[in-house]
């Protein structure tokens, strides 16, 4: 188990937290002292899920494709230091040339819409901070170099996934482009490829890796100290993703 220490008084906000990847980073970032807003899009199981997360857990009613949603929840957070977009979905694993126009939409305006409108939405409460982080929850299946190798398992994957995998690419597109506008303002933006992890995005997820460690990456970045790098693209394990 880790042992961070978030600087005192330290707000944060995690989407999509009442599951799966986003709930273990809320917890984390709670047992490291964090106040934590756990974004759901469901009261109820975001009020679950803080009596599961403990300490300063809040529920925070956050539907990430809803711009109505995002507004509200906005003005409830007067400041925030770290913000991680983890929600995102795959509805399917088609390839590009079986897939349809509406998962494609369907698909980016969580992973990427989503991201972008959660984001520009906490940009405030984010520059009231003395040390604003943003982590975008990633995937390695958004590496194009990775994807356009040969010999590697996601260009062996023949394309499969399009929707999501293309989305990952543009939300790593989105990290190094707030990185760039905000680095003059000291933010540290950096996006995490997570591993297969054990969770409910797809049938072969079921079957992946302990969440927390994921989740323990997520929280090192969040928790970036100054001198710390941004725009970075990192995996779970901490060696560097191709973009």
């Amino acid at each position: 188990m880790n042992d961070f220490t978030a600087p005192r008084d330290s707000v944060a906000l995690v989407t999509g937290a009442n599951k799966g990847i986003g709930k273990e980073i809320a917890r984390q970032l709670a047992d490291a002292g964090c106040t934590v807003y756990v974004g759901s899009r469901d009261l109820g199981r975001g009020e679950q899920a803080v009596k599961e997360i403990g300490g300063d857990a809040r529920p925070l009613v956050l539907d990430v494709t809803d711009e109505g949603s995002i507004a509200a929840a906005a003005r409830e957070v007067d400041r925030l230091d770290i913000l991680v977009n983890n929600a995102g979905i795959m509805p399917d694993d088609a390839k590009a040339p079986d897939a349809g126009i509406d998962s494609f939409r369907r698909t980016y305006e969580t992973n990427v819409f989503g991201v972008l409108a959660v984001t520009n939405a906490f940009l405030p409460a984010l520059r009231r901070s003395p040390r604003p982080r943003i982590v975008n929850i990633s995937s390695g299946t958004g590496s194009l170099t990775w994807s356009a190798d040969p010999s590697h398992a996601f260009a062996l994957a023949a394309g499969s996934g399009a929707a999501y995998r293309s989305s990952k690419a543009a939300l790593n597109a989105l990290t190094i482009y707030y990185a760039q506008a905000l680095d003059e303002a000291g933010f540290k933006v950096n996006a995490l490829a997570p591993g297969l992890r054990k969770t409910d995005l797809t049938e072969r997820a079921a079957s992946g890796g302990d969440p927390a460690e994921a989740a323990e990456a997520a929280v090192r970045l969040a928790l970036l100290p100054d001198d710390g790098p941004t725009g970075a693209y990192v995996s779970w394990d901490g060696t560097t993703v191709p973009w």
